[in-house]
């Protein structure tokens, strides 16, 4: 789900929750208020409408006090001229918003009212006329409803003691509502205040848990990003953006943690190398520095011997150069900033050149180089010279590196195959494990202990494997233990055609 159909789905959830809670809460509540109704003032049947029903409720309000009155006037009428009594039904009426008043003759003789004065109840009260002058001298009960001042009179009539026509007014204004209905109100106002709150609380946690827990979790994955820590997971949470957002931190995190990772590893790497090339400097660096002192000792004390030691000092110092030049590759290849100078090679003549400068040096180390031509043409390829040669030097300098048979054997054949030139370099030496062979061409591998103690940088198959890829051609190897390895790389045929094509259109 997505955090725009999460929100509009709470916004709905906010209204119709309340609507719906807050009708059946309505319902309920008002049933069991008029059933209540029906109890407390005796009404059969009761309905909804009862409820609603303002004159009834106070009419219905009024008859306990009023059958009380009624039951002073036949057991002891004097008390009705006590003003304390008359205060204490007063109060009685008060609880239910009425109040009491009693007239003796055309005079208040109790006022209960704390709105109204005497003159102002005389003015509305019904006259002494009205009463009936043949109902007057007997006592009774009368109950109406003044429409003009919105009233509900109950009125009992009596005699005083000595003699006087008198009136007890139950009077409850109409405009008022009855304390059951306001009760009713008040509980209604409050079960929707609860409903509202618990519908906004509830889609409050849904959107919360939704979106600022996922963020909380973004929070805490930045923090152990910041300090180093690279070792959790950032976990999901249902919600679409929130989840892609966590994806791509996720997958940052994984990036980050293979970053430092493969940096530990470079820096490994790079102490390795400087480790390597140091010990392999260090042996030329002290056969050069014997041999002149040889020189200047005149241990060397004839021109042949002296023609020797310079000849030795000579390879040594090319031994020096090559491991330099190595070093220098290995920072260009890093920073992927190898200089090229591409040109158009006649294939046969450069590689016959190639064999010329190899068979002098490999002659001197007692090894024979065999070199097959089998080309059907005069093939042209697009390489640099340089860094061809390069290729081809560190080839047969790993092979002359791990020779262990007399004599030893290196071969170089170069074959046709289709729109590629292949060549091919093979020796005789102790041969790899196969096991090993896919990463003879990763930087700093060599296979095996005896490898390392011959020395080198580890990085010389890695060269030819960018230098050769550079140049749009692959490099693989076969190898079989105790008979030797022959490394293979190919390089794209110039067409001259078409290219000659090409140009025209």
């Amino acid at each position: 789900m997505d955090l725009r159909t999460r929100i509009g789905i709470a916004f709905i959830l906010v209204i119709l929750i309340p609507v719906v809670l807050c009708s059946a809460a309505f319902y309920v509540l008002m049933n069991y208020k008029v059933k209540q109704l029906g109890r407390q003032y005796g009404i059969d049947n009761p309905r909804m409408e009862s409820l609603y029903n303002n004159a009834l409720l106070i009419s219905r309000s009024l008859d306990e006090t009023l059958s009380s009155i009624q039951h002073t006037l036949e057991t002891d009428p004097e008390k009705l001229e006590d003003k304390d009594y008359l205060t204490d039904l007063n109060d009685t009426l008060s609880g239910n918003g009425a109040f009491l008043v009693v007239r003796k003759g055309s005079s208040i003789y109790y006022n209960g009212s704390s709105d109204l004065s005497n003159a102002e109840l005389l003015s509305q009260l019904p006259s002494s006329v009205q009463e009936g002058s043949e109902s007057e001298e007997e006592n009774g009960e009368n109950s109406y409803i003044q429409v003009r001042n919105q009233a509900m009179l109950k009125q009992i009539r009596f005699k005083f003691s000595d003699g006087s026509v008198g009136s007890i007014f139950l009077i409850s204004m109409l405009n008022q509502l009855a304390p059951e209905i306001k009760g009713a109100m008040t509980e209604t106002i409050l079960l929707i205040i609860v409903i509202l709150s618990f519908t906004s609380i509830a889609m409050g946690v849904w959107i919360y848990r939704g979106v600022i827990i996922p963020i909380n979790q973004l929070k805490k994955a930045a923090q152990n990003i910041r300090d180093g820590n690279l070792n959790f997971v950032t976990q999901k949470s249902g919600i679409k953006e929130m989840d892609d957002l966590c994806d791509d931190f996720e997958e940052m995190r994984i990036r980050l943690k293979e970053s430092a990772a493969e940096k530990v590893r470079f820096d490994a790497q790079n102490r390795e190398l400087i480790s390597n090339i140091s010990h392999d400097l260090k042996t030329p660096v002290t056969a050069i520095k014997g041999y002149t002192e040889g020189l200047i000792d005149g241990v060397a004390d004839t021109p042949e011997k002296q023609k020797r030691y310079i000849r030795t000092i000579y390879s040594k110092t090319i031994e020096i150069t090559r491991l330099i030049d190595e070093l220098t590759m290995y920072s260009k290849i890093d920073t992927n900033r190898i200089p090229y100078n591409f040109q158009k090679l006649h294939a046969s003549s450069y590689f016959e050149d190639c064999r010329e400068e190899l068979s002098i040096e490999l002659e001197q180390q007692n090894i024979r180089l065999n070199y097959n031509n089998y080309l059907i043409d005069d093939a042209i390829i697009i390489a640099d010279p340089e860094q061809l040669r390069r290729v081809i030097n560190n080839i047969v300098g790993n092979s002359v590196k791990y020779m262990d048979k007399e004599p030893g054997i290196i071969s170089i054949r170069i074959r046709d195959v289709g729109d590629f030139i292949q060549v091919e370099i093979e020796d005789n030496g102790r041969g790899i494990n196969q096991k090993d062979i896919p990463r003879i061409f990763d930087r700093f591998y060599r296979s095996d202990q005896a490898r390392r103690a011959r020395g080198g940088s580890g990085i010389g198959l890695s060269i030819v494997k960018k230098i050769i890829e550079d140049h749009e051609g692959k490099v693989w190897a076969t190898s079989k233990e105790g008979e030797g390895t022959v490394i293979y790389f190919v390089l794209r045929r110039y067409q001259e055609e078409t290219h000659e094509q090409n140009s025209n259109h």
